[in-house]
């Protein structure tokens, strides 16, 4: 890959990524709230959306947040916790790969009931199946980026990607020569996920924005239902008892009345 092509794609596309991710958010959000949604499919046909879900969004946010600490945690953190880089190669090796083979299966049966189930199909836009479909492909590439990654269990390769993404957050401008290098899967894995963030605006990746974070800080309640029998059941403070006029106003307006003469009326 040329110098410029590199620059391009490591130096100024994650930029563009980001900011499209970030400010088109906000904007859609702000224009277009009804729109904020995953648009969940489970009414139409529950098989496979469960295991499938389930099993998808386990292992993507496994995978996310495995890249996040292991790419933007500086390396002189690391060194001082005393992790050696080739532990923590065989650890995200062990780690990311059963997360990203759920993560695969559960993609592969949520994109099979969406191209397959003639309701769920007729129902799906074009950007739900493209969605899906760079998803798995994302999914496929990160699995095969194990058979390179096996090759340099020493670390090196990810000392590498670490010292990228400090580079391109700390805005240094030679960080692209890092990966000038590497082999062409790990370039294409790392284009495509900088193209979901891209894309998540206009798609319905934007409810990762939504995860239902504070219900797992809320206060829990339980509603409680009492069963009574017919025979047992007491006349209500609002009717009145069996055989007489309705009353809102309960036992006092029931008195009012019994004392001017009108309750028999």
């Amino acid at each position: 890959m040329s110098a410029f092509i590199n620059q391009l794609a490591f130096g100024w596309y994650p930029y563009l990524a980001v900011t499209v991710l970030v400010v088109g958010s906000i904007l859609r959000f702000d224009a277009s709230q009804y729109s904020w949604r995953a648009q969940s499919s489970q009414f139409l046909r529950r098989r496979q959306m469960v295991i499938g879900s389930n099993l998808f969004h386990m292992g993507v946010l496994v995978l996310l947040g495995g890249h996040f600490v292991g790419l933007l945690t500086p390396i002189n953190v690391f060194d001082a916790l005393g992790i050696s880089h080739g532990f923590k190669q065989t650890a995200a090796l062990v780690v990311g790969g059963l997360a990203g083979v759920a993560a695969f299966v559960g993609c592969s049966l949520l994109l099979h009931r969406r191209l397959f189930d003639p309701r769920i199909r007729r129902s799906s836009s074009w950007g739900d199946i493209l969605v899906l479909v760079l998803i798995w492909s994302q999914l496929v590439l990160g699995i095969l980026t194990t058979w390179w990654t096996m090759e340099h269990l020493d670390g090196s390769e990810m000392v590498r990607f670490m010292n990228w993404a400090n580079g391109i957050l700390t805005l240094n401008p030679g960080a692209p020569e890092e990966l000038q290098e590497v082999a062409l899967v790990y370039k294409l894995h790392i284009i495509l996920g900088l193209t979901l963030f891209l894309i998540t605006p206009f798609t319905r990746l934007v409810h990762i924005w939504s995860a239902p974070i504070w219900y797992l800080l809320r206060p829990g309640f339980q509603i409680v239902r009492a069963r009574s029998s017919a025979k047992g059941r007491r006349p209500s403070q609002t009717r009145g008892p069996a055989g007489v006029a309705p009353s809102y106003g309960g036992t006092t307006v029931l008195r009012q009345m019994a004392e001017s003469g009108q309750e028999g009326a």
